[in-house]
């Protein structure tokens, strides 16, 4: 099930094939107003809605578990 978030922050470019990493929060569903951070791919910007595919965890924290 997706759940959407509204884009709350572009934190910066990640590389020359389109990758953003972007501050997200997430508007519908049981974690409704947590602050997630993802990597968007494609153009984006403050105020646009994505669909997340989870909310569990943050991008940050899988680059940690490394």
């Amino acid at each position: 099930m997706t759940v959407a978030a509204e884009v709350v922050q572009v934190l910066d470019k990640l590389g020359i094939k389109g990758v953003s990493r972007v501050r997200c929060k997430v508007i519908e569903g049981k974690d409704k107003d947590k602050i997630l951070t993802r990597n968007v791919v494609g153009p984006i910007r403050k105020g646009d809605v994505i669909l997340l595919k989870e909310t569990a965890m943050d991008a940050e924290a899988k680059f940690a578990q490394r």
